[in-house]
């Protein structure tokens, strides 16, 4: 197995959990825990994928994600922020309406490929001098436009979180809501700006598979991806920085199978495809038992904010 090929192709896999991990990360930090990103993927994956055939545009096509992952984080929004419903029932719920969703739109579509004015747009294009460096180049450098957009907006949203008034102003709406609006913040806007941020960026990891990484329309596209990019929110510790390591270590074991199937190996290839799923539930027990500041969600998550109360 060539190693840079895999490397390469882990950085692709892993993709699509990056843009979803990094919105739940948000969604989390102001205090909402959102369970309803597979649902938010699909929905972002069909509608970009369906607006990408028969508009034959690549912009569109994302917007159209984004907007139906947003539209799938409204509803979300709208019952656990204004009517105060249960956020984890919430989430699941959207998750259903996701799949429904998905199956509903995509029915017509399945088998279908992007045409070429869509797909194109998304393939593989070396950056020019950095795709030429060693190793490095192949890797990170010679990917789809997508793939670079996540290198950026890891970037800005580390900056945005950690070294602006506004980072700091959602860090503390997601751990003491009754204390920041004592102090002026406008919670509820927050809250809502945040929420549907995750929505918007959950949608465009569904658009990355539909567009880029799979540009022919198939059933249960997302296969999960959206429960381990919950529990990649906690293996980063609520750090987008954190969270690219932890995309591209699991999109590697989503690959690995595939990747091993030409080897004669001693165990059935579904117990390596099990992997990804293993390793979830393997962080999620490490990280509830190492105990830390650190470590710990934003002190409000999943917990109803009730003005009258403060």
């Amino acid at each position: 197995m060539n190693v840079i090929s895999f490397l390469s192709a882990m950085v692709q896999a892993g993709t699509p959990l990056l843009f979803a991990t990094l919105g739940e990360i948000f969604t989390q930090k102001v205090g909402h825990l959102n369970l309803g990103l597979e649902g938010m993927m699909l929905m972002g994956a069909v509608t970009g994928f369906a607006i990408g055939y028969n508009t034959g545009s690549p912009v569109l096509a994302v917007l159209a994600a984004m907007l139906a992952g947003m539209i799938g984080a409204l509803i979300y929004a709208v019952i656990t922020v204004t009517l105060k419903g249960n956020h984890e029932v919430t989430g699941l719920t959207l998750t259903i309406f996701g799949v429904g969703f998905a199956s509903f739109v995509g029915n017509s579509l399945v088998g279908y490929k992007l045409p070429d004015s869509v797909s194109q747009v998304f393939a593989e294009k070396p950056i020019p001098l950095l795709a030429d460096i060693p190793a490095i180049g192949e890797i990170f450098f010679s990917q789809s436009v997508l793939v670079y957009v996540s290198y950026v907006l890891v970037v800005v949203l580390g900056i945005l979180l950690y070294k602006t008034k506004y980072g700091l102003n959602l860090r503390m709406v997601g751990e003491n809501p009754g204390a920041a609006d004592a102090s002026g913040i406008n919670v509820t806007r927050y809250k809502y700006f945040y929420i549907l941020m995750g929505g918007a960026l959950s949608g465009l990891g569904g658009a990355f598979l539909s567009l880029a990484y799979i540009p022919v329309w198939q059933e249960n596209i997302t296969a999960g991806k959206g429960w381990i990019a919950v529990a990649l929110v906690i293996f980063a510790t609520w750090n987008p920085y954190r969270a690219v390591l932890g995309a591209y270590f699991f999109g590697g074991l989503d690959i690995i199978g595939f990747r091993l199937q030409k080897f004669a190996l001693p165990v059935p290839i579904y117990i390596i495809n099990m992997l990804p799923y293993v390793a979830t539930v393997i962080v999620l027990i490490l990280m509830s038992i190492k105990k830390s500041k650190e470590n710990k969600s934003p002190a409000s998550v999943g917990k109803p904010y009730f003005r009258e109360e403060r």
